[in-house]
Formats: structure tokens, C-alpha cells, sequence
């Protein structure tokens, strides 16, 4: 058993396991937006995906039920579309704690694409809005999302290291205001993306209603203290 600092105990070689099936997910979702063999050979793939599928959904977890891995209160969220080692959506991206505020990296295949050879509008929104709510949690200015507002000064090329940074730039009450960038990491000046967002915490009658329902993975109840999708920050430089 392992633990993230302040965080649940969890089992490490599961934790493994689901971050080598992720890992094996986002690469078939890659070849499979890449791939030109015939149509005998789609087919093929895809039966041998619904063999998978059909093995997999063999237990399954009610959609209200948290992962046995997951831990809200350290924003452990393996199944994160942004961040989740688990997930077959997610690049996966790594945000770290830095000067002023977060950064982190990322590469984004042919599946996040858009315009030819450039990153989908959208998922440059997805990235932002779960860098700026982590750059608030790294704050200890938590929230909701009630307004994300990007500026798209240049396209997104695919396939190329990003650095993608954000820090607190207001914060009152139950409000913060959290600002990042999108750029190319060998030239992080140049914003090709720049994002400006306003989180809220909600009121706890709010939050009742909202997450009520929520169990751990054993299904006592267990809502979310922190009401958001952010992840933790890492403590590396």
C-alpha cells in the first residue's frame, strides 16, 4: 500500500495496473485516428475491442460511486478526462506547483485535433479549465467553475511539447479569478492560448444538493469536501 502525502492509503499495484491500461487505451485511441489498414483489419480491431469491453464490464461501479483509487480530498482522480492516469481521454497532464503559481506540460496527438494539424479549440478549453481550477487549489482558493474565457491569439500545433502556466489573480470570499497561458515550450512567451476564469465555492446547501448522492468505493456516503474535478499539483521544481 502507498499513499500521496496527507492522502487515503491506496494499493499500489492496482494503481499500476490501471496506469498501464490508460496508458495502453490512449495509444490504441491514437493508431486508431492514424491508421490506414483495410477494412478486414478495422473490423477485425474492433471485434477484438468489444472483447475487451465485454472483459471490463464484468463489474462495473455505479456512475455515483467514487473509483477505490480516487481520493477527493488529495484530488486523486485516476479517471480524470484532463489529468486521470486512467483515462483514455486524458494526454495525460502533469501540473506541478511553481514560482507565482502552476505549470505543466503536455504533447497532444492526432485524437485532440481540430483544423488540420493544429489542436481542437475545445480541448485547449478542457486543458485550461482544469490548470486554472488547480492553480486555485494550489492556493487554497477552491471552487466551481462559473466563467472560463479564452483568447485564442494563434493555433495549437499537434504533436508538440507545450508548457501551459496560471496563477491567482483575484480572490475575495468564496470567489477567486485564476489567469493561464497556453504556448510552445521552446518559446513559453509566446501565448498561443490565454484563459481567464472564475471559480466559486458553493454554499453547503448547494453542495448538498449537488453531491448528496456521492458514495466512496465501499458506497458510504462520502461527498466531495472540495467540490471540483482539479487535480493536486506535484511538489517537484
Amino acid at each position: 500500500m502507498t499513499s500521496d502525502a496527507g492522502g487515503q492509503p491506496y494499493d499500489a499495484d492496482l494503481m499500476a495496473a490501471v496506469t498501464e491500461l490508460g496508458a495502453a487505451l490512449r495509444g490504441l485511441v491514437d493508431a486508431s485516428v492514424l491508421t490506414t489498414v483495410p477494412a478486414d483489419e478495422l473490423r477485425a480491431a474492433a471485434a477484438g475491442t468489444r472483447a475487451v469491453t465485454e472483459r471490463l464490464a464484468a463489474a462495473r461501479r455505479p456512475p455515483t460511486r467514487l473509483p477505490v483509487l480516487d481520493d477527493p480530498l488529495v484530488f486523486r482522480r485516476v479517471y480524470s478526462p484532463v489529468s486521470g492516469v486512467g483515462s483514455a481521454l486524458a494526454p495525460p497532464l502533469v501540473i506541478r506547483r511553481a514560482e507565482g503559481g502552476v505549470v505543466a506540460e503536455a504533447t497532444l496527438g492526432a485524437a485532440y485535433e481540430g483544423p488540420p494539424g493544429y489542436v481542437h479549440g475545445g480541448v485547449s478549453s478542457l486543458l485550461m479549465d482544469q490548470l486554472l481550477g488547480s492553480t486555485a487549489i494550489a492556493a487554497g482558493l477552491w471552487g466551481m467553475t462559473v466563467r472560463l474565457e479564452l483568447d485564442y491569439r494563434g493555433p495549437v500545433p499537434l504533436s508538440t511539447p507545450l508548457t501551459l502556466q496560471a496563477r491567482v489573480t483575484e480572490a475575495a470570499g468564496r470567489k477567486c479569478v485564476v489567469t493561464g497561458t497556453i504556448a510552445p515550450a521552446e518559446d513559453p512567451e509566446r501565448t498561443l492560448v490565454e484563459a481567464r476564469g472564475v471559480f466559486v465555492m458553493p454554499r453547503e446547501e448547494v453542495r448538498a444538493d449537488y453531491f448528496g448522492a456521492i458514495t466512496d468505493a465501499s458506497g458510504r456516503p462520502a461527498p466531495p469536501r472540495r467540490p471540483t474535478d482539479a487535480t493536486a499539483t506535484t511538489e517537484r521544481p
